[in-house]
């Protein structure tokens, strides 16, 4: 069958068409290739740089974030409602006396030793007194012949009174003999001043208790020489405590002083009786602040009529302090020491402020604020000395300030 020309020639190209077809397709693939080797080398690059941009950016606000110090605070507590003050303490007998001799001779015999329990007027001691008794003799024996002397002038006196009346004596004779009798009473008058005196030192040769109380040092014996301080040192015959009573005389900080009153009442423990409390008032302050100690001396005293505490005895005395509702108790370790005065660091608004305080109580672990910090505020604990007011912080935690 024969085929026109045309049909002949659209036959070829068909015939031809297969063998130029692969090349075609592999050209074109290619192209597309290379466009998305193109797309995916941009989309990198541009990926990259926006990774880098974006790890810019944060390290940025990591650094700036890391420069922001990060403290802890804690918000003041109320002050406590009544706090223990304990303080050492000695007591002391309330009344510690030395008994001497007032008159000089031997001691013949003594009737208490240590530890006796006397009342006040037993007799204690007695002296043997030979040199003022013969004093005394004498100062007697000297009256009776002033005495017999202003008799005699008294009667000469009123004699010659009489006599004058009928002119037989002169009024000189009568003057002087009035003033011989003057005398004679004034020479009287003497002689029993000087035997009283020498009276009352003979009484002395008793030794008496002064008071109610205990002997705790007897310092001589039979035969012993007794020295009432003539010419020498005198001679403490005994020692004497009265222990119904002890004080203890404390020394109270000057911070405390203002809550000591004369009235309060007290409780004293000791180690000799770990599980007893005795009973103790505040009867008397020395008001005034000893410049050495900056303290204030109080006196306890403490009722003992059972004689169980000792004179001498190291006791503890606690004082009950009122609180002070207007202050507030922060922990110490939230005190700055600067040059201008304490402060505490206070974060606000996202700043740390520093603030002056004026402290009260030291409960050793905390302390007591009386001004320039409110229950809202929140404290910076273990602040940097360097630390500056108006510094940005952040605050990693809150806790409660421990009360002492």
């Amino acid at each position: 069958m024969m085929l026109e020309a045309p049909e002949a020639l659209d036959l070829a190209q068909r015939k031809a068409e297969p063998m130029a077809s692969p090349t075609k397709r592999r050209g074109k693939a290619g192209a597309l290739a290379a466009a998305v080797a193109v797309a995916l080398l941009g989309a990198g690059i541009y990926a990259g740089i926006r990774d880098r941009a974006d790890a810019e950016a944060t390290l940025t606000v990591d650094t700036n974030a890391a420069a922001v110090p990060v403290v802890d605070v804690v918000s003041p507590q109320g002050s406590a409602a009544d706090q223990a003050l304990k303080l050492p303490g000695q007591t002391i007998a309330f009344t510690d006396t030395p008994i001497y001799a007032r008159t000089n001779g031997y001691l013949t015999h003594w009737y208490f030793d240590i530890g006796a329990h006397v009342q006040k007027g037993q007799l204690l001691a007695e002296i043997e007194t030979p040199e003022l008794d013969q004093q005394l003799r004498q100062a007697r024996a000297d009256l009776a012949t002033a005495q017999a002397n202003a008799k005699l002038a008294g009667i000469t006196a009123q004699r010659t009174s009489n006599l004058l009346k009928s002119q037989s004596v002169s009024t000189q004779e009568r003057d002087n003999a009035a003033g011989a009798y003057t005398a004679d009473e004034a020479i009287v008058a003497s002689r029993q001043a000087d035997e009283a005196r020498l009276e009352e030192l003979q009484s002395y040769e008793n030794v008496y208790a002064p008071f109610d109380g205990t002997v705790t040092a007897r310092n001589t014996d039979v035969g012993a020489l007794i020295n009432a301080g003539a010419g020498g040192l005198a001679t403490e015959l005994f020692h004497m405590t009265a222990t119904k009573t002890l004080r203890i005389y404390v020394a109270v900080p000057e911070i405390y002083s203002p809550a000591m009153h004369v009235g309060a009442t007290t409780t004293v423990t000791l180690d000799e009786y770990p599980d007893e409390t005795f009973h103790g008032t505040l009867v008397r302050t020395n008001d005034a602040i000893n410049p050495a100690s900056r303290t204030l001396l109080v006196e306890v005293d403490v009722d003992n009529a059972d004689g169980k505490l000792l004179p001498g005895s190291y006791v503890f005395v606690h004082f009950s302090l009122p609180g002070r509702t207007q202050s507030v108790v922060v922990p110490s370790n939230t005190l700055l020491f600067r040059s201008e005065g304490l402060r505490v660091g206070v974060v606000r608004n996202g700043n740390a402020e520093l603030v002056p305080i004026t402290i009260g109580r030291d409960y050793g672990d905390s302390v007591e604020v009386l001004s320039g910090l409110n229950l809202t505020d929140k404290v910076i604990i273990n602040p940097s000395d360097s630390l500056v007011g108006g510094t940005p912080v952040r605050v990693a935690d809150s806790k409660p300030a421990k009360a002492g």
